[in-house]
């Protein structure tokens, strides 16, 4: 069985993300509270180091377009296929992932998650629902390795289906 890797958000795209987001935004840092004011972010997934945000900690939601930067690096041509979408992170750059969240973050059970399969000019090549079960990591071990048994398909996007909210980008191994 071959093992896949949750990607955080690249470092550069955090560093940038801290002040501008994709969306041309500036980034708006608070702290996490308890009681959600001003916004709802404890237990919410960072994407910096795909583990879920704790009370006290200063983070930011800013918009980000993972296909648009993974475009940029490779040379693709996404087109209408770019898109971007709200995202929680540490509002300084962190130390990424310190595998505190397992080989998959953002699995409870029950969650709804999208698979979003692209090949290497950036565009949709097919997708899955996973409604994440007890046994989380044999779920996406399953849904990933059929994913990549087409040839066609350079990587994929973990999206919460209700609000379409990136999670973690894996790439063919």
């Amino acid at each position: 069985m071959t093992t896949y890797t949750a990607r955080p958000l690249p470092h550069t795209a955090h560093k940038e993300l801290c002040t501008t987001d994709d969306a041309g935004r500036p980034a708006e840092p608070f702290t996490a509270r308890a009681d959600g004011v001003p916004l709802d972010a404890v237990g919410s997934l960072l994407r910096c180091c795909l583990r879920d945000a704790r009370v006290g900690e200063r983070v930011a939601l800013v918009s980000y377009a993972p296909l648009r930067r993974w475009a940029d690096a490779t040379g693709a041509r996404p087109g209408a296929y770019d898109e971007q979408g709200p995202v929680f992170l540490h509002a300084e750059p962190c130390g990424g992932p310190d595998g505190s969240a397992g080989r998959y973050p953002a699995t409870r059970a029950g969650a709804l998650r999208v698979l979003r399969r692209y090949n290497a000019q950036g565009e949709i090549v097919g997708g899955r629902l996973l409604e994440v079960p007890e046994d989380a990591p044999a779920a996406f071990d399953e849904a990933l390795g059929a994913a990549f048994a087409d040839p066609e398909v350079a990587l994929v996007h973990v999206r919460a289906l209700e609000y379409g909210c990136f999670h973690f980008e894996v790439r063919r191994p």
